[in-house]
């Protein structure tokens, strides 16, 4: 292997740019020649490839977003787009690929590797929803997001004596929900993967004002509801005023956290190696504080499921 190729798709996350420098740099320090894949999928399809030299990945650990840009490609999921995409592979006499992003990105590096090319994926979400690794590259700095708002938010709720309910991303998973919540001592945490009572968030509204609490904060996942319409009823049940903050994509920008960019960094490099190693049809992955490979099949046999002992110690911390 001569020459590999890396690229981002999906939604971006915090620390990508950190994984592209990873795997630029280990792959120049093996000797290769490496190829950046502009917006993702499509730009295989339309041979949008950069060469990628070490000058090339100075300057952006810090960076949030991604250099390379990302897209969705409707055209890959047909035989045809991908048959473009090989093409283009073979032209340029790339050997192996690096796809950084979500499951949805991995599910078109196994068409690669079916179609004889050996890639490797690096999970970059911010949502932490991808099975068989405990974190995912961005997931870090998008919770630490969250709870600089919420702090700011609280500020707010205290001097006006209000319950506020903020919606934060996340998908179908509520981890970003759980971990801020948590984090910041919120009185109710929703999330999909718990059922909850509406008189349970009412219950707990009103203890707070039993014992003359100034300011009540609840978080929502997205997957778990609309916090507008969750704000709506606790008013019709409660008579008082709530407030709705949906934090929206500021939760996927910004300068990655100090972990984000050392698990890229690890996990870019990784990749590197398993393909240098032969290695194919396989996502990197953080597991025990280790950094590991699954197979693909494996990783999306596997259900995500946040880590529910913190939902219950946040319910017993937040009476």
């Amino acid at each position: 292997m001569e020459r590999i190729a890396v690229l981002t798709s999906g939604g971006d996350s915090p620390g990508m740019n950190a994984a592209i420098r990873a795997v630029v740099r280990k792959g120049h320090h093996h000797g290769l020649d490496v190829i950046g894949v502009q917006r993702g999928y499509t730009g295989l399809i339309q041979g949008d490839f950069i060469t990628m030299e070490l000058g090339s990945v100075g300057d952006i650990i810090h960076r949030g977003g991604t250099i390379l840009r990302s897209a969705r490609c409707e055209e890959f999921r047909t035989p045809e787009g991908r048959e473009k995409a090989v093409s283009n592979l073979q032209q340029h006499g790339i050997g192996g690929i690096v796809v950084i992003g979500g499951d949805g990105s991995f599910r078109g590096a196994q068409h690669l590797t079916a179609l004889g090319y050996p890639t490797i994926g690096v999970p970059g979400t911010i949502d932490n929803d991808i099975p068989g690794t405990d974190f995912t590259i961005g997931f870090d700095t998008a919770v630490n997001t969250v709870i600089q708002n919420i702090d700011r938010i609280r500020d707010t709720a205290s001097s006006h004596e209000r319950t506020y309910i903020v919606e934060v991303m996340g998908r179908d998973a509520g981890d970003i929900a759980l971990w801020a919540g948590l984090a910041d001592g919120a009185e109710s945490i929703l999330v999909p993967e718990a059922p909850y009572e509406l008189d349970d968030i009412v219950e707990r509204l009103a203890r707070g004002d039993r014992r003359d609490k100034k300011h009540s904060i609840i978080v929502v996942a997205e997957g778990a509801g609309n916090a507008f319409e969750i704000g709506k009823k606790i008013k019709e049940k409660t008579g008082e005023e709530t407030r709705v903050t949906v934090l929206g994509h500021i939760q996927r920008g910004g300068s990655p956290s100090a972990f984000d960019r050392v698990l890229a960094s690890q996990m870019g490099a990784n990749a590197v190696d398993l393909l240098l190693a032969g290695e194919h049809d396989k996502m990197v992955a953080i597991r025990n504080n280790e950094i590991t490979a699954i197979n693909f099949d494996t990783a999306f046999s596997m259900k995500h499921q946040p880590d529910m002992s913190m939902y219950d110690l946040a319910s017993i911390l937040a009476i």
